[in-house]
C-alpha cells in the first residue's frame, strides 16, 4: 500500500504519469532540493546546507559563482539532465534572488565541465569577493 501511495504522490507531482511528461521545475526542487534546502529556502545551519535567500541570487551574478552553482553536491549527484538542472536553478533563483540571470542548458553543460577540486573552498572565494564588495552572504556553516 505504501509503495503505491508513494507513486500516487510522485505522479501527482509531475503532473501525471511518471515517464508521461517532465516534471515541472517546482517539483523537481521538491524531489531534489527541499530535503536539504527546506521548502522555504533557509537550508540548515546544523545540517551544513547554507540559506538561498540573500545569497543564491549575489552567487549567480558572478562568473566563479555560476561555476560553483553548478558543483554544489546536490547539483552535481543529482540525477537530472542539464536541462533540467537548468530549469529548477532558475525555479531557484526566481524564488529567492531579485533578478539573477538565467542559466539554460549549454551553459549548466559548460560550467559542469569546469574542475572544481573542491567546492567549501571555492564558496569561501566567492563569499569573500563578494564581501569586499560590501556584499554579505547567509551565513555557511563550513569551517
Amino acid at each position: 500500500m505504501r509503495k503505491i501511495l508513494m507513486a500516487a504522490a510522485l505522479t501527482i507531482a509531475a503532473g501525471g504519469p511518471l515517464g508521461a511528461q517532465e516534471m515541472s521545475p517546482r517539483a523537481t526542487f521538491v524531489l531534489h532540493c527541499a530535503g536539504c534546502h527546506r521548502m522555504d529556502g533557509q537550508g540548515s545551519l546544523p545540517g551544513g546546507i547554507p540559506a538561498f535567500p540573500d545569497s543564491v541570487g549575489h552567487i549567480a551574478n558572478t562568473d566563479e559563482g555560476r561555476t560553483y552553482i553548478m558543483h554544489v553536491p546536490g547539483v552535481l549527484g543529482a540525477s537530472l539532465t542539464d536541462a533540467e538542472i537548468a530549469e529548477v536553478v532558475n525555479y531557484i533563483l526566481e524564488t529567492w534572488s531579485d533578478g539573477a540571470p538565467r542559466f539554460d542548458e549549454a551553459e549548466v553543460t559548460r560550467r559542469r565541465a569546469i574542475p572544481v577540486p573542491d567546492v567549501v573552498r571555492k564558496r569561501r572565494e566567492i563569499v569573500a569577493e563578494l564581501a569586499e564588495q560590501g556584499i554579505p552572504l547567509s551565513t555557511y556553516p563550513w569551517p
